[in-house]
């Protein structure tokens, strides 16, 4: 047997291979599918501060290589989240981590607060891609001030370990990436979704109710693996692979490039056993190229 244990921080991973928020419901969605005995960890869908019924339908879009998406983070607030999902996913035999999302900073510091008490939430995951509400709707992540702004206010408030979803749609990964590290984050998790559109050319209208969403798949891959690389050379704090990992090798290629570990997420729809096929393909590699450890791949690009 092989060693896929990983070390995130605080986090001890029995493997590398963890679900994407939005992507894997709370996890009881999956229970008929995927053993949770053998997940790296969840990352369960977005929580805000209150209730959000979400964007208007359509919301989701199929593309050539992946999916768009505009369901705007559709849940029913962090009180809901504590009197009834969390006793519900409290007991899970994985790490469970909970994506933290927010139209302010202070709604942030509120979500991040009454995560903290949670005792068996041991990170939350701060999705700062979420719109600025009073800096004109840009992202937080998007200009390194408002990325550093929502981290230090959150880091300040949570005590466990905080892991901050960078976004793409940015001119400089990974000089955003250093700015969050200077702030506290503990651990980095890239890249979420790109901003995109379809239209409908027999009705000539947008297919999404929004006109533009978030693209995710296999078209994004190469960017994602790119975006690791880059960050991966900058912080000397851990990075999470997320963007078009449909199987084993695109698993291994992220953490080659510098990933600990990684995020399934547009895959889990089209094959809900993915997560499971992925760990074993792992194992399998480094059967194959006699590794001991799935540790000692992270960041081995050979780029000489």
């Amino acid at each position: 047997m092989r060693n896929l244990n990983i070390k995130l921080h605080d986090l001890d991973l029995r493997n590398p291979v963890m679900t994407a928020s939005g992507t894997f419901g709370y996890g009881w969605e999956y229970e008929d599918f995927v053993d949770m005995n053998r997940l790296g960890g969840i990352i369960v869908k977005a929580t805000t501060g209150s209730h959000r019924e979400g964007n208007p339908y359509p919301r989701m879009a199929e593309t050539a290589m992946g999916m768009l998406n505009a369901v705007g983070l559709q849940n029913k607030g962090i009180d809901y989240f504590v009197n009834e999902i969390y006793p519900k996913i409290k007991d899970y035999p994985t790490c469970v981590i909970a994506n933290v999302s927010g139209s302010t900073v202070e709604e942030y510091e509120a979500v991040a607060e009454k995560m903290n008490g949670l005792e068996n939430i041991p990170a939350i995951e701060l999705n700062i891609s979420c719109p600025n509400v009073k800096e004109g709707g840009m992202a937080f992540g998007t200009t390194c001030a408002s990325a550093q702004s929502v981290t230090r206010a959150v880091r300040k408030l949570y005590k466990k370990t905080l892991i901050v979803k960078l976004s793409p749609n940015v001119t400089n990964i990974a000089e955003i990436a250093q700015s969050v590290a200077d702030e506290g984050a503990d651990c980095l998790s890239l890249i979420n979704t790109m901003l995109g559109m379809a239209i409908d050319a027999e009705k000539r209208k947008p297919v999404l109710s929004t006109v533009t969403g978030g693209l995710s798949g296999p078209a994004i891959k190469p960017i994602a693996l790119r975006m690791v690389w880059q960050v991966h050379k900058v912080v000397k704090i851990p990075v999470i692979g997320i963007g078009g990992i449909r199987n084993a090798t695109d698993a291994i290629e992220f953490i080659l490039a510098g990933a600990s570990a990684i995020q399934v997420g547009t895959a889990n729809f089209i094959d809900p056993f993915v997560t499971m096929k992925i760990v074993d393909g792992i194992e399998e590699y480094l059967d194959r190229h006699n590794v001991a450890s799935v540790a000692e791949l992270i960041g081995a690009l050979r780029v000489e």
